[in-house]
């Protein structure tokens, strides 16, 4: 049996949307009404850290009460024919919740924590963390969260997946966000690229076919267009 082709799907906000999770910053700049530099940002940790922990205590709860979408299984159901990675920028578990087997999340994971005195000490945990949970070393417990202004840990690795891809797919993400946006040229240049967002970015790029709808219609065009 010859050797599957390698889908890489880069994945935003707009891939979870469609599950009820709202994408990272309204237009005001807000994220669920708080500026996010007091709720995503290491000076914000410090400043207020009951209100950084509460915030990712109701992001977390919000989990349990919604549900991968058509988009999300499609990409599952896409491993039967192709050898299928995600590199997603979501910090929610819904590719995975889906079936999906490989999925590397730059920015972090929800369902994960980590201490604020090792950050390879890692750990899943589904429920709550107070201030005053700490790890075994005593140090306090913090989301396993990539906040601005910190280093992207597994940015590398993506880059080295993207560098393998047969075919790119780019789904739900403004490609404004750094160093997330940089990936898509990383791809050999002459590999075909689909983005699948109803709002998408400008992109200058010959290779790339547009699919303008949300990513659940916009995965079943992406499908039709990969019979061909």
């Amino acid at each position: 049996m010859p050797n599957k082709k390698h889908i890489v799907v880069l994945t935003g906000a707009g891939m979870s949307a469609e599950s009820g999770i709202k994408t990272f910053r309204d237009a005001d700049g807000l994220w669920e009404g708080h500026d996010v530099m007091e709720v995503a940002s290491p000076q914000g940790f410090r400043n207020n850290p009951d209100l950084v922990l509460d915030f990712y205590n109701q992001r977390r709860q919000q989990l349990k009460d919604v549900k991968p979408n058509a988009a999300h299984t499609a990409l599952f159901d896409l491993e039967k024919e192709y050898n299928v990675s995600i590199v997603t920028q979501n910090v929610d578990d819904l590719h995975e919740r889906a079936g999906s087997t490989n999925v590397l999340h730059l920015h972090g994971e929800l369902r994960k924590i980590r201490s604020t005195g090792n950050p390879t000490d890692i750990k899943a945990w589904t429920e709550d963390i107070y201030l005053g949970d700490v790890c075994e070393n005593g140090y306090q417990l913090r989301p396993h969260i990539v906040w601005f202004g910190e280093d992207v840990p597994m940015i590398e690795k993506a880059v080295d997946i993207c560098q393998t891809a047969d075919i790119l797919v780019i789904i739900g993400t403004s490609m404004q966000v750094y160093p997330a946006a940089s990936l898509m040229n990383f791809v050999n240049p002459a590999i075909p690229i689909y983005y699948i967002d109803p709002n998408p970015a400008e992109i200058n790029n010959s290779k790339v076919t547009i699919i303008p709808e949300p990513a659940t219609s916009g995965m079943q065009r992406l499908l039709q267009e990969l019979k061909k």
